[in-house]
């Protein structure tokens, strides 16, 4: 079990490290962390990737500075 949060964690460090210019590579990002983080959890592929794309846009978008 811990490996997974282990991985979770990596896939949540890497949608924000990696923000893109656009939004539409910010959703893009996200997404493909979140179906990342979703496949080492075990849980839905798509539901990672419409969470992920979502929180990595409006993060990027809130935090412009810190992408």
């Amino acid at each position: 079990m811990g490996k997974k949060y282990l991985a979770f964690g990596f896939a949540a460090l890497v949608a924000l490290s990696a923000c893109g210019k656009t939004p539409l590579e910010q959703g893009l990002m996200g997404a493909g962390a979140g179906v990342a983080a979703a496949t080492v959890m075990g849980t839905d592929a798509a539901t990672g990737a419409a969470i992920g794309g979502a929180a990595n846009v409006l993060y990027c978008q809130n935090n412009p500075g810190k992408c």
